[in-house]
């Protein structure tokens, strides 16, 4: 019986051993286009880039992309894999409780959640093992996990992430992603109990984040960032195994003309939403032509969709978890120019209280969110429970 860590890794993926600095020759930054002699890229590499003062990264945390970026490509080969739609309840029996996610405990293991829990173990512990083997990060907080893990009381940050996004949808090979954000690790709480301390650093406002970032695992692998100027997404080049500036300094649309929500949920919005989403449709709101819908329920390809044509990707339902889902994805959103909010209020404003604490989420262009915001009354407050 294979072990979690050992399903779809069968590729030569080589872990970081050098300090990315002085491993590769240096490239010019410009837009990518391939050479018309041969199939490398013109421009740089995702730690090219920091590397060479892309988003004014220090060392530190250059050597902690690294980590993440070779994490990401393990599980891009891993959800990819023929082995991926193994049956997990037959694996489950084998799986310590301690070791299964935290929420596929609260389902049936027939079920599709059942279904994804050796995935979402795996991709959980890669992403901690490549964090601890950086040797930079004290905390980790998954979405997988009840409480933070500390790793080093040398580490300077604290990731946190939601290690397979969508992961239901494996099966089906729709798209999936991971999310991640990163704060400094806060010195005035070094006095406090390592448990507190883990908590308290992890519960950090989203306007403290350092980095951030998501990466698609679809038709492309795509790993897309910011330090805090600007948005930039790296495509994945599996020639090479590098990650390629693909989309420099990434700017939303100030409007588009899609809106991306499951809205089978329709009855059970609030009249707000009803009003803007049936105006917006029908070509009658501020810009006058009719939206179209497009709908994949993974968050991090409908983000990904809404960043490059615009418009607004929603769930109006407290779902979506403000600490590893909602900050990061604002950040991003934010400094690509769009917005962010729980049709209230700033993603990033808000102070975390719980680590799990979720809300309603927002993200689009500047313009499509104020006109839905205007109409108030948009977070849905109905919850029947959904099966799907």
């Amino acid at each position: 019986m294979p072990s979690p860590l050992s399903i779809g890794l069968s590729s030569p993926i080589l872990p970081p051993k050098h300090h990315p600095h002085s491993s590769r020759p240096s490239r010019q930054t410009t837009m990518a286009t391939p050479s018309s002699s041969s199939s490398s890229w013109s421009s740089p590499s995702l730690i090219e880039y920091v590397g060479q003062g892309g988003g004014h990264a220090g060392d530190d945390l250059v050597l902690l992309f690294h980590h993440i970026e070779y994490a990401c490509k393990r599980i891009a080969a891993l959800v990819a894999s023929p082995n991926a739609c193994l049956s997990p309840p037959l694996l489950l029996t084998e799986m310590p409780p301690s070791q299964a996610p935290r929420h596929s405990l609260q389902k049936d293991q027939t079920s599709c959640w059942g279904y994804c829990t050796l995935i979402l173990s795996s991709t959980n512990e890669i992403i901690l093992s490549s964090l601890r083997n950086s040797g930079k990060v004290a905390v980790m907080a998954s979405e997988e996990d009840d409480t933070p893990v500390w790793i080093s009381d040398d580490g300077l940050y604290v990731v946190v992430t939601d290690p397979l996004d969508g992961s239901r949808n494996i099966e089906a090979s729709i798209p999936t992603g991971t999310i991640f954000g990163i704060y400094k690790c806060l010195a005035e709480l070094d006095h406090l109990p390592k448990e507190e301390k883990a908590l308290l650093n992890s519960l950090q406002a989203g306007t403290r984040l350092v980095a951030a970032g998501y990466v698609l695992y679809s038709s492309a692998t795509i790993f897309c960032t910011s330090f805090g100027s600007g948005t930039h997404a790296f495509t994945l080049d599996h020639s090479t195994g590098d990650f390629i500036l693909t989309h420099p300094s990434l700017k939303i649309p100030p409007r588009g003309q899609i809106y991306s929500v499951n809205d089978a949920r329709y009855f059970d919005w609030p009249e707000g939403l009803r009003k803007y989403i049936d105006t917006v449709r029908q070509g009658k709101g501020r810009y006058p032509k009719k939206y179209s819908a497009r709908y994949i329920c993974s968050l991090v390809a409908d983000l990904h969709r809404t960043l490059l044509y615009g418009g607004v990707a929603m769930n109006p339902r407290d779902h979506l978890c403000l600490v590893y889902e909602a900050n990061p994805l604002s950040f991003l959103v934010e400094q690509a120019g769009g917005k962010g909010s729980d049709g209230k209020n700033r993603i990033l404003s808000i102070q975390p209280i719980k680590l799990h604490q979720r809300l309603p989420l927002f993200l689009g262009s500047l313009e499509d969110m104020d006109e839905l915001e205007s109409y108030r009354d948009v977070q849905q407050k109905v919850n029947p429970g959904y099966e799907v």
